[in-house]
């Protein structure tokens, strides 16, 4: 089984721009013109999950809150900093979560549309 997760969102390259250059994503896949829509898959090769934004001439009628979180585990402290490190570079500063487990476990930042994004490291997974 695959797994993605979809969403429609103001800008595609400001969103490409923010998950490639921040958190490592590579670019997939895309497509243009499709039913009005334009989109791009990104995630790391060989995975079973990959992530799809869409544009089209509509914008997305959603919001996000301070608790819908994608949640990224990574595996060593060299790759956590590293990440970490691209966001700061980029001017992105982090966001103080609401639920304290990610105060005390993570750190998070708000991608384009101001969907939180969650880098947490976790060596037992």
């Amino acid at each position: 089984m695959k797994f993605r997760v979809a969403r429609h969102c103001k800008a595609i390259n400001p969103i490409i721009d923010f998950y490639t250059k921040n958190l490592g994503l590579e670019v997939l896949g895309s497509f243009k013109s499709h039913n009005n829509y334009d989109g791009i898959f990104l995630g790391k090769k060989n995975l079973d999950w990959h992530l799809e934004f869409t544009v089209s001439g509509d914008l997305p009628n959603h919001y996000s809150d301070e608790d819908d979180l994608l949640v990224f585990y990574v595996r060593t402290e060299m790759e956590f900093k590293s990440i970490t490190n691209r966001f700061k570079k980029n001017g992105v500063a982090p966001e103080k979560p609401k639920n304290p487990y990610w105060n005390k476990n993570a750190i998070t930042y708000c991608d384009p549309d101001g969907f939180r994004v969650v880098v947490s490291l976790r060596e037992d997974l």
